[in-house]
Order: C-alpha cells, then sequence, then structure tokens
C-alpha cells in the first residue's frame, strides 16, 4: 500500500523542508515526491509539519503484573495519541524484567497491538535487588536495549561498575537512577521553601547529585556508556557537562514536568506532582531549559508513571510517586520552540533523532528515503483541553487534566500504517 503525505514541512534535526512524503509498505520510498503521485492513500497535510515519530526512552507501562495501572495495550493508546511510536519501557514490573522471557513478552505483545514498537530495558540485578547481575548477553539477544534498576538506585559502586562493563560486553548500556537513599531519606518533595511551608519532608537536590558524580565516574572507569535519567537540579547537569568535557561516555535525559513545574505545585499539596525525583525550584527548572538550549541535554522523555486514583488519593506520605505524560510529551516540548528556546529541528533531535542513536536503531528517527514510515503530523498551534475523552491511559494521575495545551498529532503513522488521528468535535 502507498500512501502519500501532501504539503508537509519535514522536519529534521538538522534541517526543515516543504515537500510531499510517499510511502511504500513500511517504508519512506520518496520525500521529494509529486503532489500527483499515484497512492492508496492521500493526506494533505496543510502545511502541518511531519516530524519522525517521537521515541520515549523512559516509560513504565506496568505490565506485566500491574495492568491495573496500564498494561503495554492503553500504554501504546497513550503513545500514539502524543505522536510517539516507539517507547521503553523500565523493567520495575511484577515480577521483575530481569530475564528473557518478560523481555520478549513485552515485544511481541506491541507487536500483536501493531501501534508502537517496544524497546524494554532489562534490570541491572536480579529482581533489582541491587546484588546479582543479570543475564544482560541473553537479554540483549532477546530485544532489551539497555539496563537499568529504575526506581531504585544500585547503591553498590562496585554492582554498578560491573554493570557497566558487562553491558558494554553486548554493545548495551546502563541507564542510572541516581538516589543516594540515605540523604532522601523518607523525603516526599524537594527540600527548601516549600517543603518548610508546607511540613512534607524534603530530598535534597545532592541526593541525586552525589549519585551522578560517582556514576559519571564509572564511566571514566570502565569506559562504558552511562545514560543517567530524568535530571532535575542544577548540580546535576553542571557535573554532566563536566564528565562531557572530560570526554567520558556519558549522556542525560530530563522529563517535560521537570522543565516545565515547580516545587510550588506542591503548596496544594496535589499527589499527581509527587514524584522522584522531584519537582524542584525555579533555579532548577531554569537550569533544564538552558541544558535544552544549549545542547548539554540529550533527550526528552517522559518517566511516564502511572497509577490508580485509589493510590494517588492517599495522604501525601503515603501516595505513590509519579505522573503519566506520553501524551503530553509533544504540547509540553513544542512549547519551548514557541518560547525560542528551541527550533523544531532541536525538537527532533532531543525526541527522536538522539534517542534512535542512543538505542542503535538506525532504521528510524529520521524523515529520510529508506527508513521506516514512522512519522507525527504536528499542528504546533492547536489549542484543546486535555480532558478525560482525550487521554487514553487508563490512569489519570497528571495535574494537566482538564488544562489547555497546545500542539497535538494530528496524525501519526507507524510502519506506514495510520494509527492514530486527533478526534475532531
Amino acid at each position: 500500500m502507498k500512501t502519500l503525505l501532501k504539503n508537509c514541512k519535514i522536519v529534521n534535526h538538522d534541517k526543515i523542508t516543504e515537500g510531499n512524503i510517499l510511502i511504500d509498505g513500511e517504508i519512506i520510498a520518496s520525500v521529494t515526491a509529486s503532489a500527483d503521485e499515484k497512492a492508496d492513500k492521500v493526506i494533505d497535510c496543510k502545511g502541518k509539519y511531519a516530524v519522525p515519530g517521537l521515541i520515549d526512552l523512559h516509560v513504565h507501562f506496568r505490565d506485566p503484573g500491574l495492568e491495573y495501572k496500564e498494561d503495554i495495550t492503553s500504554g501504546a493508546k497513550a503513545a500514539v495519541a502524543g505522536g510517539v511510536t516507539a517507547a521503553c519501557p523500565m523493567a520495575n514490573t511484577k515480577p521483575v524484567n530481569d530475564n528473557r522471557i518478560i523481555t520478549e513478552y513485552m515485544i511481541k505483545k506491541a507487536k500483536e497491538d501493531g501501534l508502537i514498537d517496544i524497546f524494554p530495558i532489562g534490570a541491572m540485578t536480579k529482581g533489582m535487588e541491587g546484588e546479582e547481575l543479570t543475564e544482560m548477553g541473553d537479554m540483549v539477544e532477546g530485544g532489551a536495549i539497555g539496563f537499568s534498576d529504575d526506581g531504585k538506585p544500585v547503591c553498590s559502586a562496585e554492582v554498578f561498575r560491573r554493570a557497566a562493563e558487562y553491558a558494554a560486553q553486548f554493545g548495551s548500556f546502563v541507564i542510572s537512577h541516581a538516589e543516594d537513599k540515605s540523604l532522601a531519606g523518607a523525603g516526599v518533595i524537594h527540600e527548601g521553601e516549600v517543603s518548610a511551608i508546607t511540613g512534607l519532608r524534603g530530598i535534597p537536590s545532592e541526593s541525586e547529585e552525589v549519585m551522578v558524580a560517582r556514576d559519571i565516574l564509572m564511566s571514566k572507569l570502565t569506559g562504558a556508556h552511562v545514560h543517567i535519567c530524568h535530571i532535575s537540579s542544577k548540580g546535576t547537569l553542571e557535573l554532566i557537562k563536566w564528565g562531557k568535557s572530560m570526554g567520558y561516555n556519558v549522556t542525560c535525559e530530563v522529563t517535560p514536568h521537570h522543565f516545565t513545574l515547580t516545587d510550588k505545585e506542591l503548596l496544594g499539596y496535589d499527589t499527581n506532582c509527587k514524584m522522584n525525583p522531584p519537582l524542584r525550584a525555579q533555579e532548577d527548572v531554569d537550569a533544564m531549559i538552558e541544558g535544552l538550549r544549549n545542547g548539554d541535554i540529550d533527550c526528552i522523555v517522559t518517566d511516564h508513571a502511572p497509577h490508580s486514583r485509589d493510590e494517588k488519593a492517599q495522604e501525601f506520605d503515603l501516595a505513590p510517586f509519579g505522573m503519566t505524560g506520553i501524551q503530553t510529551m509533544l504540547p509540553l516540548s513544542l512549547a519551548l520552540v514557541e518560547k525560542g528556546v528551541i527550533d523544531m529541528p532541536a525538537f527532533v533531535r532531543l525526541t527522536s533523532y538522539t534517542p534512535a542513536k542512543l538505542i542503535k536503531k538506525n532504521d528510524r528517527g529520521e524523515i529520510a528515503v529508506g527508513k521506516l514510515a514512522d512519522i507525527a503530523i504536528v499542528d504546533p498551534d492547536l489549542e484543546y483541553v486535555f480532558d478525560m475523552e482525550l487521554n487514553r491511559s487508563k490512569s489519570v494521575n497528571t495535574p494537566y487534566i482538564g488544562k489547555t495545551l497546545k500542539g497535538a498529532a494530528l496524525y501519526t503513522i507507524k510502519s506506514g500504517r495510520v494509527v492514530f488521528e486527533f478526534p475532531t468535535k
């Protein structure tokens, strides 16, 4: 089947061109096609942006074992509604994804649904207990693209070192949940003015920064690729900049909530804004924005973390950390374009091109001949209320329900097939 996307502003990581995209089966056949090219399906994009399908390197789809929060099917539906065509679920499922069987189950279920590609991140240690390494080679053969005990820090530097060395032997990398639990303690929000006002126990920025420093040095020691996930503090970014300047193989990611929201959201004790790492101070948000502007931050991810209403309705100390985000990454990131922080090619670099490179999937991340036809047609000016009708996740633990957002995927195309169209009311 051939599909023609007419009148597009085609955005890649390095340029914007105007033209038409011809898709033949699952592959991009031409980006210079005539608008009169014969095709089975024609979509007039009316001057909207065509961007490579977004790749979210950090999600929690809760499947297997915690499907009441989210499963791979519902997570995929939320993903394509946000222009996301590939996602990397973390290993803190139940049971933990610490073996090839669970890795292959995740991939198979996503293929059966046919909405997005799943590239699982396996656990670094068995049961995520921080002690015994998993069989990384076997999991890589099964489809795991990286390793992390995200949700728990690997407290032992020796274990982290061996995990990094082991992963590197299989052409893979490790992803650091950087948190010193002895410093974080029983904290539930950022330690600062807001924690003092609310009386909620604080988590100092240093609890993140101490472990970031350690894991950068582990990259120095091993030569392995260490990726720092969901960075949140100004000090963390300064450490990463230092590591990169020294030539160490270190990369990092940031979530939209960490470059959009501050800890002042917690003045109302909204558990939907309780997350780990916590929302931090304005200076930290400003640092994240500057890191995106100047290229110090490698990619934008969501840390999509669905929880049930009942779980989030508990008193603040007992409510779980995390918020959903895979459906709101696109509008919140496009807000950076509107503000002039980044341009559209940088948006593609942060959300698709670099993520594809990090997980070594060279068949995507660009709109080019021969690449997989994973494409989102984006209208950056479309305003809408993100309500329960639009939400595709099983969970609604997000502060953005009922809020007006700007920017959406009008169409999401996966392997040449339209898998989502923005609903018209």
